[in-house]
């Protein structure tokens, strides 16, 4: 298993976290009908996908910043655990860039079927500044130490470096498909802008 320099890991996961904000800004500069159209039938719109990851958002940014209220002090490295380390694996896109291990969503992560665009957006962005913030914060405490529980277990703690790894993960892995549906939808409409942000 290997081991990081806290503070180095904790810098890589907030420009991992600036560059989803720059992607979901590009978004707003995209027609609603789009974002709310199903890439194909009974997939996820844009949207759908954003109120996913803000419905973890809710729990998880939450529950990291309590589990830091009682936190020690920051140390130099930071080891993940076994259980941390292999959802983060399970999460994360490959080093191509792309996601090949289906998953089926819990059913309390499941998005409405017609969500309001822009405050959906609004909120994503705003739990993005949320989680840069936390990351600072982060870098003061142990991060190994801490312990934060999962949203469909409360009995499962995940280290907090794990936590945060975990999250921003599962964030990359559902803006692959936001991507891959925009590049869908522009294959059948000529509604979109040209250029978008590489991921």
């Amino acid at each position: 298993m290997p081991r990081y320099i806290c503070i180095d890991m904790l810098d890589s996961l907030q420009s991992d976290v600036r560059q989803l904000i720059s992607e979901a800004n590009y978004l707003k500069s995209i027609d609603p009908a789009v974002l709310l159209q199903e890439p194909a039938p009974g997939k996820w719109s844009i949207i759908q996908v954003l109120e996913h990851l803000n419905s973890y958002g809710r729990y998880y940014l939450l529950a990291m910043e309590r589990s830091m209220d009682k936190g020690t002090k920051s140390v130099e490295y930071f080891k993940p655990g076994w259980v941390g380390d292999y959802f983060t694996r399970l999460m994360k896109p490959g080093e191509n860039g792309q996601v090949s291990n289906k998953m089926k969503s819990p059913k309390d992560h499941r998005p409405s079927k017609y969500p309001d665009a822009f405050p959906v957006l609004h909120t994503f962005l705003e739990q993005q500044q949320y989680l840069l913030d936390l990351l600072e914060l982060a870098k003061s405490k142990n991060i190994g130490a801490i312990r934060t529980p999962i949203s469909i277990s409360r009995w499962i703690k995940l280290k907090l470096g794990d936590t945060f790894r975990f999250f921003v993960a599962h964030e990359q892995r559902h803006f692959v498909q936001i991507n891959n549906a925009l590049v869908t939808i522009r294959d059948t409409k000529d509604i979109l802008p040209a250029a978008h942000p590489a991921v």
